[in-house]
């Protein structure tokens, strides 16, 4: 079968798994019904409080960046031969800076990647931004103990260096061919039609600063009134357009109970606790749309009609690599949830060991943590149990990484680098999370 090339025989497979999958599922099971609806749950959650606000953004910024920004700025900052202090520093904190989860920062990744950017400073920057989260760090120090949230820091901000300057080892040679390769990209020093950088970096800039805003964490706790006249306050993990999955929360930051789904039919209203967090998060949009109509003046009045096409053509590239990928992890994460409870995790992982370091490093990374919701999650596996060894390395690699950030990072940079960084995340926080057992026993 000459005819098929390499990708005509990943669509083949990927086809023939839904055949398979379709053919064999033992849909009278409980459980797998059960699982599928939660799937369809998770996805609902995600398309309606995470895609428009953070994907569709971050695509825009991608397509933005393959196309404006010159090749010889990111390869003089961020390519192979970059200093290196400079390059993994720049990668780490822009990286930091957006505070996103795992899989809204791969647009931003397949952008700079393509464009031309070290694997070891693309590496960093992959890691770093649903990672190194200022606020994520100092809640986990809060509601988790400020000891968890120093390790949880330390962790993280060396994580981001280490694993680039691993990546960038392990791949040196085929880093050094890839680069060489010619690229359809701009010419000029400055950027796409000879812009001066500053214009083109003031636009990405204000666009990632609508990413900002748009995408403005929720703290999610809220005061709830129940038609039986029930009235308490919970953590909000979950919502979708028929129900709300409640967490049980006290005044001083603790969850206080198990997670619960409760039909929005029951309920009489919900209203969000004040905080200057939530203040912002009430005027996010108003702010972000503010932004957004400033790019908007900008596109049309900086760039022609070729150059904004060309733009949409990139978006329009990412989004057909990145979409269905990231609604297909979703959905899989979704209904894989269902065979592991927290409290069956819990158990698993209620020792300092290196097997159960790892066990907690593996399904932190192939579960999908929005921002921040790792931290409650973490806090009702201790409860139940769980080590704090073990904790620090499901946050080291969760956020990090999920089964979707993994599938679009494959379809980016292929399987072979896919896995080694997957792998160096996971060897990376078992060892982390090991050795802080070991101190904070």
């Amino acid at each position: 079968m000459g005819f098929m090339t390499k990708r005509e025989w990943q669509i083949f497979f990927g086809l023939l798994g839904i055949f398979l999958i379709a053919y064999f599922l033992p849909l009278g099971n409980p459980k797998v019904r059960k699982g599928i609806i939660e799937a369809f749950n998770l996805l609902q959650w995600y398309a309606r409080h995470h895609t428009i606000p953070c994907v569709v953004p971050a695509l825009f910024i991608a397509g933005a960046i393959v196309s404006f920004l010159s090749q010889q700025s990111i390869m003089k900052y961020l390519g192979p031969g970059a200093n290196k202090v400079l390059a993994y520093t720049v990668a780490s904190v822009s990286g930091c800076i957006l505070a996103v989860c795992s899989c809204s920062v791969l647009p931003m990744f397949a952008g700079i990647y393509k464009l031309g950017a070290g694997i070891g400073p693309a590496c960093s920057f992959l890691y770093s931004g649903p990672a190194i989260n200022i606020l994520a760090i100092f809640l986990s120090a809060r509601v988790l103990g400020f000891d968890i949230g120093l390790g949880r820091a330390i962790g993280a901000i060396l994580f981001a260096f280490i694993i680039g300057l691993c990546m960038a080892y392990l791949f040196r040679e085929e880093e050094q061919q890839r680069i060489q390769q010619p690229v359809y990209l701009p010419e000029t020093e400055s950027g796409f039609g000879g812009k001066p950088i500053w214009k083109n970096a003031t636009f990405i800039g204000l666009m990632i600063l609508f990413l900002v805003f748009s995408d403005w964490y929720n703290p999610g706790i809220v005061r709830v009134t129940f038609k039986n006249g029930k009235t308490g306050t919970y953590h909000l993990r979950y919502e979708t357009h028929d129900t709300v999955t409640l967490q049980p929360w006290s005044e001083g930051g603790k969850v206080t109970g198990e997670a619960k789904v409760y039909y929005k039919k029951d309920i009489v209203k919900i209203e969000p606790l004040p905080s200057l967090t939530q203040t912002i998060y009430n005027i996010r949009w108003y702010i972000a749309g503010a932004i957004g109509i400033i790019v908007l003046i900008l596109a049309f009045k900086w760039y022609s009609k070729e150059e904004l096409n060309q733009w949409m053509y990139a978006t329009w590239d990412f989004t057909k690599l990145m979409v269905p990928l990231l609604y297909g992890g979703i959905f899989v994460v979704g209904f894989i949830s269902v065979f592991i409870p927290e409290h069956v995790v819990a158990h698993l992982v209620g020792s300092n060991t290196i097997f159960s370091n790892f066990l907690a490093s593996i399904v932190g990374a192939f579960f999908y943590f929005a921002t921040l919701t790792e931290i409650p999650i973490t806090e009702v596996l201790l409860r139940f149990g769980m080590a704090k060894g073990p904790a620090l390395a499901l946050l080291l690699a969760g956020p990090a990484v999920s089964l979707p950030n993994m599938l679009v990072i494959n379809g980016v940079m292929g399987t072979k680098k896919t896995a080694a960084f997957v792998g160096l995340v996971v060897i990376m926080a078992t060892i982390s999370g090991y050795i802080f057992g070991l101190i904070t026993h």
